[in-house]
């Protein structure tokens, strides 16, 4: 009998927790929404990353550009794979809302969900070797490697400008999966309880 009781005090206190949780959240909803791209090189190289920014305040389009702190982003991250999918690099290009990179060039349309015009992420610091990846959207993208960091790289990849973007989903709905999860088990253990 003194089981039953803690088993439902358990239940009871995690459900109140996530009761709790789940109001928080529809009261104070999370402001930062996150999508993920991806590009594939004619050639067999690819680029992967994801960037952020503030849902609340964006306007329809983000148009971003330079180093300095950005205007709506709050973070754009990439890295590099060779055709046989090994790690050339990473790069937080933005961080804490603040582009590294004076070649930074960014443009989103928030209502379509869709990169546009001039694109310019990764290198960008000073490093010879680093990677750049840019072009156009719709146009063409490249995969470039500085040489001097005065005017020579070589160019690893390009495609014609087509690159993917897909928004990561938001927390909040995974916390509410876990709550109607919990609420699965707290009524298979009552069941349980009222068969013995």
């Amino acid at each position: 009998m003194k089981n039953i009781f803690i088993k439902m005090a358990t239940i009871t206190a995690t459900s109140a927790a996530l009761s709790v949780a789940i109001a928080a959240g529809a009261n104070n909803p999370a402001q930062a929404i996150e999508f993920n791209f991806n590009w594939q090189g004619d050639a067999g190289y690819s680029a992967i990353g994801s960037f952020s920014y503030d849902e609340a305040t964006a306007p329809k389009i983000i148009s971003e550009s330079g180093s300095g702190a950005t205007n709506f982003l709050q973070s754009l991250n990439v890295s590099f794979l060779d055709p046989s999918k090994n790690l050339l690099g990473t790069y937080n290009t933005v961080s804490g809302g603040v582009s590294q990179s004076d070649f930074f060039a960014f443009n989103f349309d928030t209502s379509t969900q869709k990169l546009s015009g001039p694109f310019d992420v990764a290198g960008g610091t000073g490093v010879i070797g680093e990677y750049f990846f840019q072009g156009t959207i719709g146009d063409s993208l490249f995969l470039r490697q500085d040489i001097d960091q005065k005017s020579s790289f070589r160019t690893l990849d390009q495609n014609s400008g087509f690159i993917q973007v897909s928004k990561v989903p938001e927390p909040t709905s995974l916390l509410g999966l876990l709550a109607f999860g919990m609420l699965g088990v707290g009524s298979t253990l009552k069941k349980k309880q009222a068969s013995c």
